[in-house]
């Protein structure tokens, strides 16, 4: 009911109205989301990078309505790409493919995807494609293999430990030596397709994560690339302190040197732990997300998981 309540408000423009308005609200979201800016949002990445961290920005939105939004979201990641070039900053990109017109059309949004990735193998940088919610998974795929076949090599995928397909997706992926970011999956799925309970994600998480690290291995373990900005083949993006030991014990088992895996943690979070991978000599990516859309993204959080609302409030105040 909380989770359907805060869907509910990420839609309502009454709710945005008056939510917007208050202080509080953007304090909160201020700690998550960079700014409203693209300005403001590379000089986050620049404290990152201070702190030996890297970054992948996220121009905020997705579900665009026509194919000019469509254009003009794509227009914008463009930018990004540009501005991380030029300023120099440690950070790719990621992006949403209904941001720029997957569910409009699919040719729409191929041929935006290829400008993004075009752009970004100009400048020797990477995009990552996020993974939405499990009506739209096959397509995503199968857009991402398209690029391949195209000779899009720097771009990977988000996979999600609570779907029953993912393993399969895992092997795949990791055959062709495509990087990916293994995230727990917070979109409210039926248990047709989604383990329902939270110790099967823990569990099938930590199996994903292995086959990542083997799949690695048996590609010679590729370190981060073009300095900063090409991540290792397995991205482990979790704030859970179990998963982080997991898969640091089992790199270490099986000899996979540590700038050959990647934690990534989204911006705002867990700092101290954060810092303490970077000490340990692992590469760390926080998830940057900025612009105007803040609001909606700011809800869907709360709304992916209820337990966010305590969660994001606590650490607000945590360093």
């Amino acid at each position: 009911m909380l989770r359907s309540f805060f869907i509910y408000l990420s839609k309502a423009g009454w709710a945005k109205k008056i939510v917007t308005g208050w202080s509080l609200a953007w304090r909160m979201a201020s700690r998550f989301v960079a700014g409203e800016t693209l300005e403001k949002a590379i000089n986050v990445v620049r404290q990152l990078n201070s702190r030996g961290i890297n970054a992948t920005l996220d121009q905020l939105g997705e579900h665009t309505t026509t194919p000019e939004e469509a254009r003009q979201a794509t227009q914008g990641i463009l930018e990004t790409l540009d501005a991380i070039e030029k300023s120099g900053v440690c950070s790719n990109v990621s992006i949403k493919l209904t941001q720029i017109g997957l569910a409009l059309d699919k040719s729409l949004c191929a041929e935006n995807l290829a400008a993004i990735l075009e752009r970004a193998k100009s400048y020797k940088n990477f995009v990552r494609i996020d993974m939405e919610d499990s009506p739209v998974t096959q397509v995503t795929l199968d857009l991402l293999y398209e690029m391949r076949r195209r000779g899009y090599t720097e771009v990977g995928i988000v996979i999600q430990s609570y779907l029953y397909r993912s393993e399969k997706d895992i092997q795949r992926l990791a055959e062709g030596g495509i990087s990916v970011r293994l995230c727990k999956g917070a979109y409210k799925e039926p248990a047709e397709v989604a383990f329902p309970k939270k110790k099967d994600v823990d569990a099938n998480y930590d199996k994903l994560a292995a086959a990542l690290i083997d799949g690695s291995l048996k590609l010679g373990a590729p370190r981060l690339r073009q300095g900063c900005r090409v991540p290792p083949l397995p991205g482990l993006a979790t704030h859970d302190a179990k998963r982080i030991v997991f898969a640091k014990n089992y790199a270490q088992k099986v000899n996979l040197p540590k700038d050959a895996m990647e934690f990534q943690m989204l911006n705002g979070i867990r700092r101290d732990l954060q810092e303490q991978l970077a000490a340990e000599g692992y590469p760390v990516r926080i998830y940057v997300p900025f612009g105007t859309q803040w609001y909606p993204y700011f809800m869907r959080r709360l709304a992916e998981r209820p337990a966010n609302v305590w969660f994001m409030a606590s650490n607000f105040f945590r360093k």
